[in-house]
């Protein structure tokens, strides 16, 4: 389920202003990031991850500025992004858990709306591995009702590969065919952060989802 267009037009006007009158740093960085839509947050979760080639969770200086540079994310000067980076580097080591700063700029989700999240990836996780997969999505998205399914121009298996982008990459940029529960909640905070009322997202996930 994605956020409907006319949603997702209204997040966009609104965090683009934001994104030019806000002060603080790292509110400018989330605004920047929300201002591409609901995709915005997941799409600089998956920049980070890329670049964390060690898998320590772990980002300097160098590479923070890199990363937000790489995924097209501009402050004003040198120490805009020295306060943020320092905001984040709490101990003072001169790196930053590159996770909680993501959950940072991650917008604030109630926790009915994040029950009804993960409602649907539980749903979705069929063999309860914690990643989604396209074996997941098999049984669950209905591809025969794609009318490129039904035309021929694609295969089941494109199908699901591209309905599986839905929450990788940013925006559809194939990513590497899985979707952690990160990954699914950056998506769909996303979503929230567009829709004011919990009766309307609860209705929208129990039509998407029958959960």
């Amino acid at each position: 389920m994605a956020a409907t267009s006319r949603h997702e037009n209204e997040m966009k006007q609104k965090y683009a202003k934001m994104a030019v009158t806000e002060q603080d740093p790292a509110k400018k960085i989330q605004a920047q990031c929300l201002s591409r839509g609901a995709h915005g947050i997941k799409g600089i979760g998956r920049t980070f991850r890329i670049m964390d080639d060690d898998r320590s969770g772990q980002l300097d200086y160098n590479e923070f500025k890199n990363g937000l540079a790489d995924y097209g994310i501009q402050l004003n000067d040198e120490q805009e992004y020295r306060d943020c980076f320092d905001s984040f580097d709490r101990d003072g080591s001169g790196t930053l858990d590159f996770n909680e700063f993501l959950r940072a700029l991650r917008p604030k989700v109630n926790q009915f709306r994040q029950n009804l999240i993960r409602k649907a990836f539980n749903k979705l996780d069929k063999d309860k591995s914690g990643t989604l997969t396209i074996s997941d999505l098999d049984g669950v998205f209905r591809h025969e009702t794609h009318p490129k399914f039904r035309s021929g121009e694609m295969t089941k298996e494109e199908i699901l590969e591209n309905f599986l982008t839905t929450w990788e990459g940013d925006g559809g940029t194939k990513g590497d065919g899985t979707v952690t529960w990160d990954e699914f909640l950056d998506y769909y905070a996303g979503v929230s952060a567009s829709i004011d009322s919990d009766a309307y997202f609860n209705l929208m996930m129990v039509q998407a989802w029958k959960i």
